[in-house]
Order: C-alpha cells, then sequence, then structure tokens
C-alpha cells in the first residue's frame, strides 16, 4: 500500500486568532514547513526584579480571596497595593490625605 500523498496549501489569511486557532487544530504544521523562514529572535534582558515575601497560610488566603474578588492574582494585588503606598508615603506633606 502507498502512503496517502497529502494535498499541501498556502497557509491561508486569518481574520482572527480564533480562526487560526481553529485552522492549526485541524491541520499538521510539518504539512507548512517549507513554507516558514527562519527569524532572528532577541530577547530583552528582564526589565524586572524578584521580590518575594513571605506570608503566613491565613494572610495569603486573605489575599488571594480579595485578589480574586478583584479579578486580579495575589501578586499583582500586592504589587498593586505595595506601589500605592509607596506613592501615599512620598507625597508631599501636604498632599497626604489625613
Amino acid at each position: 500500500m502507498k502512503e496517502k500523498e497529502r494535498v499541501k496549501t498556502a497557509i491561508p489569511e486569518f481574520a482572527s486568532r480564533e480562526q487560526e486557532a481553529e485552522f492549526w487544530d485541524t491541520h499538521d504544521f510539518g504539512d507548512y514547513w517549507e513554507e516558514t523562514e527562519a527569524v532572528d529572535v532577541k530577547f530583552a534582558k528582564n526589565l524586572t526584579e524578584n521580590l518575594t515575601v513571605r506570608l503566613s497560610t491565613s494572610a495569603l488566603a486573605l489575599l488571594r480571596r480579595e485578589a480574586n474578588e478583584k479579578g486580579v492574582g495575589p501578586s499583582t494585588l500586592a504589587r498593586m497595593w505595595i506601589v500605592e503606598h509607596l506613592r501615599r508615603t512620598r507625597a508631599p506633606a501636604n498632599q497626604q490625605e489625613t
């Protein structure tokens, strides 16, 4: 038996990411390999730094709950709070809230 020959076509233009995702869910990228080009990729250095903060189990649970209510992750909420606090404490004394 001969292996079934695959019909190769050009990669179509997609109107949306969803349309493209549906296409690749039903097509083998290997069939289109020759249509691709190698590209040079440069990665920027990590422009942020990390800080590890240890919290009690109960404090972390509260942080997670509040973050969930706000629709953000716990680290995002903690970062927002820290930045907000730093801005408030660095503001001129006459502009600080009482």
